[in-house]
């Protein structure tokens, strides 16, 4: 299971790298529009910019799937998004958006008061990518760095801000993950980010931040208290949603091992269970 888990790990890995900030241009069009499109892992947090505004347009999945029948020919998978423009609470578009091996194509603006159909395309940006990223979660911008800094931000709709320090890999090359997900199955997605652990970088150390609809405020995951647990941090954390617990998973020697936790009354993580698997 380990070593399955270290698979999704690097392609998840592969899919955070991909869903880069994207500037797009229309085609044909006899006055020519650009935006910029930032979306994360499976489409979540998208938002629109376009060029010359300072409004951002919320961007709601409506469908996400993934063409994997070229993998046993070596063919990268194709990614497939489809997003409702929202503006005012109400579907003013659709935006449709291909992805495969890094290359965007089949970009289109469907403008919902006429199904009026705009193409677009990707524009190949001549500076090197810094690794910076934004998504738009609960109607907050949240701004952070996969590779060079460990600033985070999140920008409120009331206008205040918060600052955060991520936690600092010991390695000097690294790639920060970003995961949007509901980790507390509260029915609201949550943001975490990952980066390799200070040993061999076998599996990757988590930072969660929960959303609090009270609140309307991100709030960082309290770990668990760790005395009977195999792994004394959040890593390798993936969700089982049908029974609404968490895993993590470190290993030790040539032992891989599993901690599952559950969701407490009061909202802190408990420990379940611990298990072991060897390395065959």
């Amino acid at each position: 299971m380990m070593k399955n888990l270290f698979l999704f790990c690097m392609i998840m890995v592969s899919v955070m790298i991909s869903a880069q900030p994207f500037i797009l241009k229309s085609i044909g069009e006899a006055k020519e529009f650009r935006l910029t499109l930032y979306y994360g892992a499976q489409g979540k947090g998208a938002f629109v910019q376009y060029s010359g505004k300072k409004e951002i347009i919320p961007l709601q999945v409506k469908s996400f799937t993934v063409d994997d029948s070229g993998r046993n020919d070596g063919q990268p998978d194709i990614e497939y998004y489809v997003w409702n423009e929202i503006i005012g609470g109400k579907i003013t578009g659709v935006y449709t958006f291909e992805m495969m091996h890094h290359t965007a194509s089949n970009i289109t603006y469907t403008r919902g008061k006429d199904n009026r159909i705009f193409k677009m395309e990707m524009i190949e940006d001549e500076k090197k990518y810094d690794g910076s990223s934004k998504y738009l979660l609960h109607n907050a911008v949240l701004t952070f760095n996969h590779f060079y800094n460990n600033h985070f931000t999140i920008a409120y709709p009331d206008g205040k801000k918060t600052a955060i320090e991520l936690s600092a890999p010991d390695k000097p090359s690294f790639t920060r993950q970003s995961i949007i997900e509901d980790y507390n199955f509260d029915g609201y997605d949550d943001i975490a980010f990952s980066v390799p652990d200070e040993g061999m970088g076998v599996y990757r150390t988590f930072e969660i931040y929960l959303y609090n609809p009270g609140s309307r405020r991100f709030e960082k995951l309290k770990e668990p208290d760790y005395f009977r647990s195999s792994c004394s941090c959040l890593c390798d954390v993936t969700v089982e949603k049908d029974k609404k617990l968490l895993t993590t998973g470190c290993r030790g020697g040539a032992r891989w091992h599993e901690d599952t936790y559950r969701f407490n009354k009061k909202g802190t993580l408990e420990w379940i269970s611990t298990k072991e698997n060897t390395d065959e």
